[in-house]
């Protein structure tokens, strides 16, 4: 009886998240964001991400430009998650609820997930429309489609534990913001560039590992493994329990 009423009100914290997110402005503009600049980059602006210009049926530039949009978009979903909380005060209210900090946490990063999936289904629009347009319909890697679209869902969910845990060591919006936005930025591409430097050898390849881009990469292929989600599920876990470490310490 005790774990139903944990689970409904996480539930509710959960609900509160999604209606308080929908109920302003923020996530109509936040999703419309993402899928402007995707829809630029893929039929307006000219160049190689152009998918007409580039002649070739994929969503290539889609899975490419996507990860960059979601350093700043991710951030800016996740920013007030804890952060709002510590500078209202409800924080307090909220810990005085039947629940652990974990599911007070999981019930927030869920709700960020959730406004993640909301804004990647339109994308299946991009997958249709290249998927006419072709000389020959559907002449399309679909393969390399459904893998690069679980791969950039698992990126994102890493980039919502990782703006959780910003949003929970400051009241501040702002900076929570740019402190996802930086160690996010660094997950994806940092490794990768430290692993460059020859002063790492053979070891470099491990470095990289490290890094979210890699295991992306590895995913764009249209290969599932089951190396490549264990790490996106892990860093998460761990952003999750760092964040639980800062609340239990605030707490």
């Amino acid at each position: 009886m005790n774990t139903f009423s944990n689970t409904k009100v996480a539930y509710a914290v959960f609900k509160k998240e999604i209606s308080s997110f929908f109920g302003s402005l923020s996530a109509y503009i936040i999703i419309s964001i993402f899928l402007l600049a995707n829809s630029l980059f893929l039929w307006i602006f000219p160049g190689e991400y152009n998918v007409i210009d580039n002649g070739h049926a994929n969503l290539d530039t889609l899975f490419f430009i996507a990860p960059w949009i979601f350093l700043f978009l991710v951030p800016a979903i996740t920013m007030k998650l804890i952060a709002e909380e510590k500078r209202t005060g409800t924080i307090e209210l909220l810990f005085t609820r039947p629940l652990s900090e974990m599911q007070i946490i999981l019930a927030k990063y869920s709700s960020g997930v959730a406004l993640v999936i909301f804004s990647l289904i339109p994308t299946l629009i991009f997958f249709i429309t290249v998927g006419l347009l072709g000389e020959t319909a559907w002449n399309i890697d679909t393969g390399a489609f459904w893998g690069s679209f679980i791969g950039l869902f698992f990126l994102a969910t890493v980039y919502v534990s990782i703006g959780i845990f910003a949003s929970s060591l400051t009241d501040n919006q702002i900076i929570a913001f740019l402190t996802a936005m930086i160690i996010s930025f660094f997950f994806y591409i940092g490794f990768e560039a430290i692993s460059s430097l020859e002063i790492w050898g053979t070891f470099g390849s491990n470095i990289e590992n490290l890094g979210i881009n890699a295991h992306y990469k590895s995913m764009s292929r249209g290969v599932l493994d089951t190396r490549d989600i264990i790490y996106f599920i892990a860093v998460s876990a761990i952003f999750l329990i760092f964040t639980k470490a800062v609340l239990s310490k605030n707490r």
